[in-house]
């Protein structure tokens, strides 16, 4: 830009916020969002993609709905601008969303939300009643990862309909607001990108543009001192620590900055400083490195060929682990079969794509440094940054923020390490956040596989035996490339009875981006596999698919290819008949549908198809334990300490209901305190369905540990009720009362008088050469039955419905479980 186009550029531009007359000093060809962000402070204008293609960042402008980051400033001018905070504040239409959004269930991670309700909002004031397709038509610009629009859809019809409040108790299985709902709804709930102070330094990566070369960085000094803003380059050699991190102990492999040798194109090699304008103007292009592009192997295919390049020399034939589960006579059972059916299947890197980029802020207090980031595991990253600043574990600080969808990628570092090593560095506050554009480079996607299965089966439809072997492409660094190859194994064969059966697995270094954690390590790639051959096997013979597969499903009393018994709750073969009534239905429809000779369009078919799948809760056959803390202050107030990260799925309510519950005490009557590693004990991750049932027993029994502690005091019997009340606590027992006053009781250093602590560790045992053993303690299980219409002249193909049939045990939280099934019906 020269000296002209500036001075136009420049000049005070005045609008109207919310009602509210202001006027803003950015440049008016700044984005309207991020002088929103800025200038003006509304954190509630959240930011997806910079692209206008998710839609989070809408506000309305004179009445209409737009994309924020694709509006400059100077357009605004003299306009009104709406957002959702204001919007919740001033709006009948809006305060009517809000409300109908907690009542459904339709905000989970929450950082669509705010566009959501804006967008709904213009619709609203033109159409108060508007039809369904009027709904998607207005939400159409606007994308969601977690709820699968269901819930979203109905809670904008519904929006002006009186509706029943859930009960107030909220107690096990009930459906109550979630607590950190209202949050969600106005805006104002903080994500990675919305704590930092307005005058933090900013930091900007330098990323290989090679999937394998070596490179020299030359002189930064001289880099530096032509830039003004600029404040520091760092490099690997400035890590005080260890130069690398990790999710596996044993597998901490990738470095925070490479050294010398760049393995995936995106790969971090140094880290820019600066002032916010001078990190925004900066050119890469001119960064002093030299670059030496070397081959590069990009699949398992070449990475496991003899004499193949090397990604890690310490790493022979490119093999990161391997997994392995046997089971009979593998060889004898094929041999015998009636029928075999074999198949190859190769599944691709996805994206998770969280509407939320990658994003955190850091800063030094004293001799100790605080993280604040978008993130699924506070005390690994804890453990991580403190071995890579070369600090003990007390002196480092992680604050999860909001999390805008999480998936599993989430579970790794991304920005906090560089964001950490800056701040202890410089001594002032930094803050990073991810364009869209490095996101999907440089973070963890889904495994791709190349799957290879045989299965075999007697003439009457009896599984006889299952060859399994799947290559999955972890990419450069191990991340939960051990996870998957462990994992996977044990769920290829499907919660089916399989006598003989072989599954190995092997997780493949290539120079690509690393592959990561995203909803199943593995066992979805696996399950398309099985599956697809169990359907041929079912023609083969002539069965019904749901019949074939219910002649084998697993039953309590029955081990599964691990030699696991379990005695109760194998809930596959409910699931199954659950959709038998559907999957009847579906095949009569498609089938007229196919034979009518005037349908529209001869080209034009229709079917139905059905698939089950099961998945171990936790971690596979090691220590995955969940600590909860709780505790009652003199004033008589309830504190729960959970530290299990709510990334959308609902934690922080549920575990609170689960603690409530076996308190005995009201949901209202508890306070919070979220994931902090301050403040609470360590819950885990949020990753493998893990966190309902680790830190929901958690909870459970620090409820009743604090509950038995309560009922002594007051020598109550065990069916007594418990309120909370001013100054003390209300026990009621039968005919009996009594009133506990708390300040007669000593409190401990964090003001409580009494406290309730507990751990919870699933029991597992550990599978042996042949991976036989107890690797879960609990399954769950599903069945679904999606019907298409497939046109044979375009090759495209259209889902009309699925039907998804889930066993979960007890429900929790209905509503919260619907949304879940419903966003991974959504997501695949």
């Amino acid at each position: 830009m020269n000296d002209l186009d500036t001075r136009q550029d420049a000049g005070a531009v005045a609008l109207t916020l919310n009602g509210r007359p202001i006027v803003l000093s950015q440049p008016r060809s700044a984005r309207l969002s991020e002088a929103l962000r800025g200038g003006a402070g509304t954190r509630d204008v959240k930011v997806g993609c910079n692209a206008g293609d998710c839609g989070a960042c809408t506000v309305l402008l004179d009445g209409e709905p737009v994309c924020a980051c694709l509006i400059a400033l100077g357009r605004a001018e003299g306009r009104r601008v709406e957002t959702v905070s204001g919007l919740v504040e001033r709006d009948e239409a809006a305060k009517a969303l809000a409300s109908s959004f907690l009542l459904y269930g339709a905000a989970q991670c929450g950082i669509c939300t705010p566009g959501m309700i804006v967008s709904a909002t213009a619709l609203l004031r033109r159409d108060p009643a508007p039809n369904e397709q009027a709904v998607k038509d207005a939400l159409g610009g606007v994308l969601c990862r977690c709820t699968g629009y269901r819930k979203i859809i109905a809670a904008v019809m519904q929006a002006f309909v009186p509706t029943a409040r859930p009960p107030a108790s909220g107690g096990v299985g009930s459906s109550p607001v979630r607590l950190d709902g209202r949050t969600k709804v106005d805006g104002t709930e903080l994500f990675g990108d919305d704590v930092a102070p307005a005058d933090c330094l900013a930091l900007l990566l330098v990323r290989s543009p090679f999937d394998h070369a070596v490179f020299e960085i030359g002189d930064t000094s001289a880099f530096l001192e032509n830039r003004p803003g600029l404040v520091r380059v760092l490099t690997a050699r400035d890590i005080p620590g260890e130069n690398r991190h990790g999710v596996i102990p044993g597998f901490i492999d990738q470095p925070v900055f490479a050294e010398r040798v760049a393995r995936f194109r995106g790969e971090a090699i140094a880290a820019i400083a600066g002032e916010a304008d001078a990190i925004a103007r900066l050119d890469l292009a001119r960064f002093p490195v030299r670059w030496q592009k070397l081959d590069a192997v990009t699949t398992p295919q070449q990475a496991l060929v003899g004499g193949a390049r090397l990604v890690h020399e310490g790493r022979a034939g490119n093999v990161l682990c391997a997994g392995r589960v046997e089971r009979g006579d593998i060889e004898a059972a094929l041999a015998t079969a009636d029928v075999v059916v074999e198949g190859d299947f190769t599944t691709s890197f996805v994206e998770h794509a969280y509407i939320e980029p990658e994003a955190a802020y850091a800063r030094q207090i004293g001799d100790r440094i605080v993280v604040h980031a978008c993130t699924q595991s506070t005390h690994m990253n804890r453990d991580n940054l403190a071995r890579i600043l070369g600090l003990p574990l007390e002196a480092v600080r992680v604050v999860p923020t909001a999390v805008g969808g999480g998936f599993g990628s989430k579970l790794d570092l991304s920005a906090q390490p560089y964001v950490a090593l800056a701040a202890w560095h410089l001594g002032r506050p930094i803050r990073m956040t991810y364009s869209r554009t490095e996101s999907m480079q440089s973070t963890t996607k889904r495994h791709p596989s190349q799957i290879r299965i045989r299965a075999g089966v007697s003439r009457d439809g009896t599984i006889t035996g299952i060859d399994f072997h799947g290559d999955f492409n972890t990419g450069a660094y191990a991340s939960w490339g051990p996870t998957v190859a462990n994992r996977v194994p044990v769920h290829a064969s499907g919660p089916y009875r399989v006598p003989s059966y072989r599954a190995t697995t092997r997780a493949v270094h290539t120079h690509l981006v690393p592959a990561g954690a995203f909803r199943g390590f593995g066992v979805p790639q696996a399950a398309i596999a099985q599956e697809t051959i169990f359907e041929d096997l079912a023609l083969k013979l002539g069965m019904d698919p749901l019949e074939f597969r219910l002649k084998n499903a697993l039953g309590n009393g029955e081990p599964t290819v691990t030699g696991q018994v379990f005695k109760r709750g194998v809930g596959i073969r409910a699931c199954l008949e659950a959709l038998r009534p559907h999957w009847q239905r579906a095949r009569a429809e498609a089938e007229a549908f196919n034979a009518r000779q005037d349908r529209p369009a001869s080209h034009r078919l229709r079917g139905a198809g059905l698939a089950a799948a099961w998945y171990g809760c936790g971690n596979t056959s090691l220590p995955n334990p969940s600590t909860i803390k709780a505790g009652i202050r003199a004033g008589g107030s309830i504190v729960l300490h959970q530290g299990a990260i709510d990334i959308g799925q609902g934690a922080n309510t549920v575990i609170a209901q689960i603690f409530a519950t076996a308190l005995g005490a009201p949901l209202s009557s508890i306070t919070l305190v979220g994931a902090d590693t301050d403040l609470t004990p360590d819950a885990g991750k949020t990753s493998a369905s893990r966190q309902t049932f680790v830190s929901g027993n958690a909870a459970k029994r620090a409820g009743e540990s604090l509950r038995a502690a309560i009922l002594r005091l007051c020598n109550a019997g065990a069916e007594a009720q418990i309120r909370p009340v001013p100054g003390g606590l209300e026990v009621r027992d039968g005919a009996s009362f009594h009133r506990l006053d708390l300040n007669s009781l000593a409190a401990d250093g964090e003001g409580y008088v009494l406290t309730g602590i507990a751990t919870y560790d699933p029991p597992t045992a550990p599978l042996d050469a042949n991976g036989q053993g107890e690797p879960y303690a609990l399954y769950g299980y599903a069945a679904h039955l999606a019907e298409l219409e497939v046109d044979l002249r375009l090759g495209t193909v259209k889902l009309i419905k699925i039907t998804a049939a889930h066993d979960v045990g007890r429900a929790i939280n209905p509503l919260l479980v619907e949304g879940q099934i419903e966003g991974g019906v959504a997501q695949g």
